[in-house]
């Protein structure tokens, strides 16, 4: 009875909060450079090697746009400073999760 108790509430859990549950995170604080792919999205590299790439929602950046990390670990939905306006990330994709 535990077991079908446990299943049914990870599978409602997944249904009304994926985002929750499906969330990719990463540490951004160990950076050390970083590209920009149109004008909202960013890579940010770890000595030459992808780490993470953020999906900004509501702002642009460009080559020359100063970024700041407001915490170092971030998941999505998270804010990033980029010239100094707070940003929401509407997608955060790490490397380790294979897809970037």
């Amino acid at each position: 009875m535990r077991k079908i108790v446990f299943v049914l509430l990870s599978f409602s859990l997944l249904a009304f909060y994926p985002g929750v549950v499906l969330s990719d995170c990463t540490d951004l604080g160990r950076f050390t450079s970083w590209t920009v792919q149109g004008e909202s999205t960013i890579i940010f590299y770890s000595e030459n090697l992808p780490i993470a790439q953020v999906v900004l929602q509501d702002c642009t950046v460009n080559t020359s746009s100063n970024i700041r990390l407001v915490r170092s670990y971030v998941c999505d939905s998270d804010s990033i400073l980029i010239n100094g306006q707070e940003c929401s990330m509407m997608t955060l994709t790490s490397a380790s999760s294979g897809s970037l």
